[in-house]
């Protein structure tokens, strides 16, 4: 019988230091009922009953994840923008497109007027070897 009481006061102990924890780590805007420092004091001075409280009736559950999202993937965001900002944005979108496009165009030219000097690892040495020393 002592052994099971000792069990009982060690699981006890544990469970209020977890709603004590717990209590203290939660967002002020999660608790339901009293405030933040009551819920404290009802813990502490409760232990196991104001631990099933706390559980029960003051840990608010969570709304669900809160989606972060890139301000252009926002509607909200994109809503508040200014027309004459969104045709800014658009025609720099357009301009570095087309630099891109034309670095692409430049770097798949067969025509490459760099000579190949057997510097560049990527260059093949006279014998068809890549990177072979001579």
């Amino acid at each position: 019988m002592a052994r099971l009481l000792l069990i009982l006061a060690l699981v006890a102990t544990a469970f209020w230091v977890y709603t004590i924890v717990d209590c203290a780590v939660q967002p002020s805007t999660r608790h339901r009922g009293v405030s933040k420092g009551a819920w404290m004091v009802i813990v502490i001075l409760l232990p196991v009953l104001g631990g099933i409280l706390w559980f029960i009736v003051g840990r608010g559950r969570a709304g669900g994840p809160v989606l972060r999202r890139a301000p252009d993937d926002d509607p909200e965001f994109l809503g508040r923008l200014s027309p004459a900002a969104r045709a800014d944005q658009d025609e720099r979108i357009r301009r570095l497109e087309e630099e891109l496009a034309q670095l692409d165009s430049e770097a798949d030219d067969p025509r490459d007027p760099r000579p190949k000097t057997g510097d560049d690892p990527g260059d093949d040495d006279a014998r068809g070897q890549r990177g072979a020393v001579s």
